[in-house]
């Protein structure tokens, strides 16, 4: 049979040697309106794409669009193939397992002829979750700047997946998106899990890997679902439903738009620190009668009380003549919610809201010898607005460093009503699955890492089952088997505590755990040493990344020799007034990390009262007792949101799994 573009080309020459020019003119304009496909040409998802990294030895699929009933030809390296497109003009090609290695040249031809160069082939991992597994990079410069400026790798790439959601339909590609391989400038965009967690892998197993960054920060497990998955969350399906009406979602971000539009016009039409003449961010406005506040903290607990709205700070600074002029570093910890910063009357830096660290580069030439003016503004838009204590909060001038911490002139500029909260549509149930994880679905991969929960921890009861569904429907949809999936397990936050019995953090940690245990392939990674207790994003992402390579390790190249994991519960015994528990991965021994007694124990009887248990290493064993309990049946470590001091490892220096176990059941 003829080729459809030969049988086209054809059909135009007789209709050149039939009709005038201008007749043929419009009836070629009329014959693209009415046919388009005849024109279209072959079109490939954004992930298929210059230099993507396939996923080595499992078979392969490539698949895009063209004319409906059009011959594509895909060609890569010996492989060779020809399909053609269904009616919807879709097509895909299946492709037998490749080796690792690159860069290759892949070619589809159809009508027209594209070819992708500098393809690697390795292995491919989705990380999803929420913020701590997006969180990029570029907001984490001055604590890996070293790796930052070295870490140049060919090998290691990362394709960022854009926003996007729907309701009714899952997305067949993105609508935007890049494969890119890691280097000083690339790097910021990379989530820094992710990276490390690559970084560490490639250093072990020297091939190309490919990273898919599906996440979004603020997301809940339901918003990754389908609606397959969340068969049994009747509630959630129903939410699913009210947002599959386009009119619905208009309402909502028209309301909160305007409502969000309107307070901020208020605010900024009252802010008296904005209207008075000279303004209060002008080095020559007057503090000396503006009262004083320690920074930091927040001004609900010290002297202005629960108020909203913006709130001015204050403070001059002597630098000597050495530092005057100087290009410097000004970082101002944590500031809840949005903050802007003015240092002799000139913006530095503004933050929008709460969660990112203020750094923020001085220019040369703006500060001088003597008396520098720093001005801080802060909207509290609701809740508690202040400083978040335990940040830096220092001016750097080369060398030398400048504690801003202490005593600051405070003013109000004006009163607000709390912004109502938001309703971010996009963490809806199965809004983010159609949009970012359908389009991959075919895109083969080596396993997934997942770290997400903060969203959901008070509704900790039901994230075993939610996530079991989640990772269930993964492998039936993508079609791999029981792929590895690895899960961060959430780390320590909010203030410590030796034990906490009602803790939904603990309770969450113990659910994560509890799909790691029953589901095939899985692995867990304790994190309750890697944590902030005033900051729900912790700085320290190598040690977390490293931590889930090792599972992969472990999981999915068989490596029973790595230590991948901490002590992790196996069972308890009474004997008379003692409980002995014993563990499984103990590695070389049973240790305390910092070298002290065990810590965060506790043990109870039978009417439930906890006490702090002291406990002692023996052997691989570990026995807890208390005086105050002469018949316990309970035992619980680490059972906190933010188990302070919790020390117990093995020789390797992993920490134990935090676990509650009952004698009665």
């Amino acid at each position: 049979m003829m080729p459809r573009k030969n049988s086209i080309s054809r059909l135009f020459r007789i209709l050149k040697n039939t009709f005038p020019p201008d007749l043929l003119t419009g009836m070629a304009f009329f014959f693209l309106m009415v046919c388009p496909a005849a024109s279209a040409q072959v079109r490939l998802p954004r992930m298929i794409s210059n230099g993507m990294v396939l996923q080595r030895e499992t078979p392969l699929k490539i698949w895009g669009w063209a004319a409906p009933g059009e011959a594509v030809t895909v060609r890569f390296n010996s492989f060779s193939s020809q399909v053609i497109t269904s009616g919807d003009g879709k097509w895909m090609v299946g492709m037998p397992p490749q080796k690792a290695g690159g860069p290759f040249t892949m070619e589809i031809e159809a009508s027209n002829k594209v070819t992708l160069h500098n393809i690697l082939v390795g292995d491919v991992w989705l990380c999803s979750g929420q913020s701590n597994i997006e969180y990029p990079m570029n907001r984490l410069t001055d604590r890996y700047a070293r790796e930052i400026d070295r870490c140049e790798n060919d090998q290691i790439r990362q394709f960022k997946v854009p926003l996007a959601y729907d309701f009714n339909h899952e997305a067949e590609d993105y609508p935007s998106g890049e494969w890119n391989a890691v280097n000083p400038k690339t790097i910021l965009n990379f989530s820094a899990v992710a990276y490390f967690f690559a970084r560490e892998l490639f250093e072990k197993y020297p091939v190309p890997i490919g990273i898919l960054n599906v996440t979004i920060g603020g997301s809940p497990a339901e918003s990754w679902m389908s609606r397959e998955a969340l068969h049994d969350f009747p509630g959630y399906l129903a939410e699913a439903d009210k947002f599959k009406d386009p009119a619905y979602i208009r309402n909502i971000l028209g309301k909160e738009r305007k409502i969000n539009q309107d307070w901020y016009t208020q605010l900024n039409l009252t802010d008296k620190g904005l209207l008075e003449r000279p303004t209060w961010k002008d080095p020559a406005c007057n503090t000396t009668d503006w009262p004083l506040m320690n920074i930091p903290s927040y001004w609900a607990d010290d002297g202005l009380g629960p108020v909203n709205g913006a709130v001015w700070f204050r403070k001059e600074i002597d630098l000597p003549a050495t530092m005057a002029g100087k290009p410097a570093r000004l970082l101002m910890g944590r500031i809840v919610d949005a903050d802007s910063v003015f240092l002799n009357g000139r913006c530095v830096g503004t933050t929008a809201y709460q969660y990112p660290q203020r750094r923020y580069d001085v220019p040369s030439g703006l500060l001088q010898a003597g008396k520098n003016s720093l001005a801080v503004r802060v909207i509290s838009n609701s809740g508690k607005g202040g400083f978040v204590s335990d940040k830096p909060y220092q001016l750097m001038v080369g060398n030398d460093t400048i504690r801003l911490n202490g005593a600051w002139h405070y003013r109000l500029g004006c009163t607000m009503p709390p912004l109502p909260g938001q309703t971010f549509i996009q963490w809806k149930p199965t809004a983010l699955y159609h949009g970012m994880i359908a389009p991959s679905l075919h895109y083969a991969i080596r396993g997934v890492v997942w770290y997400q929960g903060e969203s959901n921890v008070e509704r900790s009861s039901e994230y075993r089952k939610l996530l079991t569904s989640l990772l269930t429907d993964w492998r039936l949809k993508r079609h791999q088997g029981n792929f590895p999936f690895l899960i961060a397990q959430l780390p320590n936050y909010l203030e410590p505590a030796a034990f906490q019995p009602e803790s939904q953090w603990a309770i969450f940690r113990n659910e994560q755990f509890s799909v790691a245990k029953t589901q095939p392939n899985c692995a867990l990674t304790v994190n309750i040493d890697l944590g902030d207790w005033n900051d729900i994003h912790p700085q320290n992402k190598e040690e977390v990344g490293k931590r889930l390579a090792w599972a992969a390790e472990k999981v999915a190249f068989r490596d029973h020799t790595i230590r991948a994991s901490g002590p992790v519960f196996k069972s308890i015994k009474r004997h008379g007034h003692k409980i002995e528990i014993l563990f499984t991965e103990v590695g070389s021994g049973l240790r305390s990390k910092d070298g002290k007694p065990l810590k965060t124990f506790a043990i109870a009887g039978s009417e439930g009262k906890f006490f702090p248990a002291e406990a002692t290493i023996c052997g691989n064993r570990v026995m807890v007792e208390c005086a105050a309990v002469p018949s316990p049946v309970v035992v619980a470590y680490g059972w906190a949101d933010n188990p302070a001091g919790a020390n117990l490892c093995n020789a390797e220096g992993l920490p134990a799994m935090p676990f509650r176990s009952d004698l009665t059941q």
